[in-house]
């Protein structure tokens, strides 16, 4: 868990994670804001953006890394170029919810490249997949020759996308002021 705060009302905001291995102040926070918008930015112009000098400017995003604050770098690919255009969510419900049961689900849809985000949530059933494929005959491969196989999976559910309104790998970033 990160937390940011401005105990002083100064505008300088610190930011800290809970193992205390990552502080993180308004420079910074303009920093992580700046690549998350821009990762391919040349070190000298994302150092200007930031008002830092270059040294100083690649320092910290060493330590940002180093630290797992930026967990890595990735191009951003249109799905549809890639004939992906079939995008679908997909509720999973399992039998059990024990440790071993949840564990042997993650383990195996982990190495599926088509299950995109899998997440374990807290409600009417278990997990929440996001599932990108060619089209609909791969999607029933994967549905039913692949989740619907699992013996820890009760049921599912599918829902297909039919429009993408709103897609965002940014994060929002707390207290930075627009500058560009």
């Amino acid at each position: 868990m990160i937390t940011v705060s401005d105990s002083d009302n100064t505008g300088e905001y610190i930011t800290s994670m809970t193992n205390n291995k990552a502080n993180i102040d308004s420079s910074d926070l303009l920093l992580l804001d700046t690549l998350q918008r821009e990762g391919r930015i040349a070190a000298v112009e994302l150092a200007k953006r930031v008002n830092l000098s270059p040294t100083p400017c690649t320092v910290r995003m060493r330590r940002l890394e180093k630290d797992g604050v930026i967990t890595g770098y990735h191009a951003r690919i249109n799905p549809q170029a890639l004939g992906q255009a079939l995008l679908v969510f997909v509720t999973v419900s399992l039998k059990s919810t024990d440790e071993a049961t949840l564990k042997a689900f993650n383990a195996a849809v982990s190495p599926v490249p088509q299950i995109l985000e899998c997440h374990m949530v807290g409600g009417g059933f278990d997990y929440l997949l996001k599932i990108r494929v060619t089209g609909m005959a791969e999607y029933r491969d994967i549905l039913g020759g692949f989740i619907g196989a699992l013996v820890m999976v009760e049921s599912t559910h599918s829902y297909f996308v039919m429009e993408e309104v709103k897609e965002s790998p940014l994060l929002p970033i707390p207290h930075v002021k627009d500058t560009r």
